[in-house]
């Protein structure tokens, strides 16, 4: 054998032991591709594909929880058996655990090789955002763990994501899970109310953001609370408007209109101007009647105590709930608990925003290539 040949194939062999070593961090990036190619509706570009599964099943199933069994969908890749568990939990939406971008998310991340469970939390699918959701969140992982047979990841949207650090706050549940990945979420409940009446979040190096809040977060706190918003006597008719409006049903938001009364439609069309003064002193007076429920869900009140690995995701233009609460939980947690924090300009609300740049995008394909290697450990 030359001198020459027996390099070769020295180089060569260097190559594949380079290669393959290195197999896990590409793979994760691919398959990071593949998700957020997914969620923006975009081909996945064919070398890409390599890295996902061709077909993933579902199954809807029932998950039994101390306070009554709770609606479930199963996805799992089809041909891949121990598959690593996650759950990932809706926002503030009525379809719940059928929101068209909540199947389509949970779909790419199990053609990634997980086996992906999407419960459906009966508070927020109905814009009540309370504690009743922590345990729901909690007991969905401690029975996904017991039927995957190892600890599970929890990623938790919008709401749900700071319901999710609540409930991994408690070692009961922190026992089944592996970690928690906060997409858009709430450190503390009260600050996020008073943003929506004052555009302005107080991030925690005393700077402030000053972004105008979207219609949506206040109009989920009159909706929850009508009864601070109307008398006994309109707060059906008025509900049913509000209802529909949130639906973004503009049908029924005209049928339901058309069943008030000439006074009942002057109410609702202030409550629906959510900068308007008066609106504005309505929702001030709910923040302070409330504001031990917002403390009962807002993580920030013990995030030392979190023991399990945290991921933290936000959009920079989030205006339902401010970036600014993303930096707040970051403070909070313990360092060797925060895996990473990323403030991105390419997602709004706990989705695809404007067209990235090439830096930022190459953040977050890493950012989530990183969630997902932990996921699949």
């Amino acid at each position: 054998m030359t001198k020459w040949l027996r390099y070769s194939l020295g180089a060569l062999a260097l190559l594949v032991v380079v290669l393959l070593a290195s197999w896990p961090w590409v793979k994760a990036r691919l398959q990071a591709v593949a998700v957020l190619k997914t969620l923006s509706h975009e081909p996945i570009p064919l070398p890409v594909r390599a890295v996902t599964a061709s077909n993933v099943l579902t199954q809807d199933v029932a998950i039994p929880t101390a306070n009554g069994t709770l609606r479930g969908r199963l996805y799992s890749p089809a041909g891949i058996s121990g598959a690593p568990g996650m759950v990932i939990v809706h926002g503030v939406h009525h379809l719940g655990m059928n929101e068209p971008r909540l199947e389509l998310f949970a779909s790419a991340m199990a053609s990634c090789g997980l086996q992906v469970l999407t419960p459906e939390l009966p508070a927020i699918a109905d814009y009540r955002i309370g504690p009743e959701s922590v345990s729901a969140i909690g007991d969905s992982a401690r029975w996904f763990a017991q039927q995957t047979g190892g600890k599970v990841s929890v990623l938790g949207l919008s709401f749900s994501g700071g319901l999710a650090l609540l409930a991994a706050e408690q070692p009961a549940y922190a026992a089944e899970m592996k970690m928690v990945f906060a997409v858009g979420s709430q450190a503390n409940m009260q600050r996020v109310a008073r943003y929506y009446r004052t555009g302005q979040d107080l991030r925690p190096d005393g700077s402030v953001q000053t972004l105008t809040a979207h219609e949506y977060g206040p109009l989920v706190m009159e909706y929850e609370h009508m009864e601070d918003f109307a008398s006994a006597a309109d707060r059906a008719a008025l509900s049913g408007v509000l209802k529909e409006h949130l639906y973004e049903d503009g049908a029924g938001e005209r049928r339901a209109l058309q069943t008030l009364t000439p006074a009942q439609r002057v109410v609702v069309a202030q409550l629906l101007k959510t900068a308007d003064a008066r609106t504005v002193t309505l929702l001030a007076a709910n923040e302070i009647k409330h504001a031990r429920e917002m403390e009962a869900v807002s993580p920030d009140r013990d995030l030392q105590s979190v023991g399990v690995p945290v991921f933290l995701l936000h959009g920079e233009a989030d205006n339902v709930i401010p970036s600014a609460e993303t930096l707040w939980l970051a403070k909070g947690l313990r360092p060797q608990v925060l895996e990473g924090a990323l403030v991105s300009p390419l997602i709004s609300h706990v989705e695809m925003g404007k067209s990235p740049g090439a830096a930022d995008a190459w953040r977050l394909v890493n950012f989530i290539a990183r969630m997902m290697r932990r996921a699949e450990q």
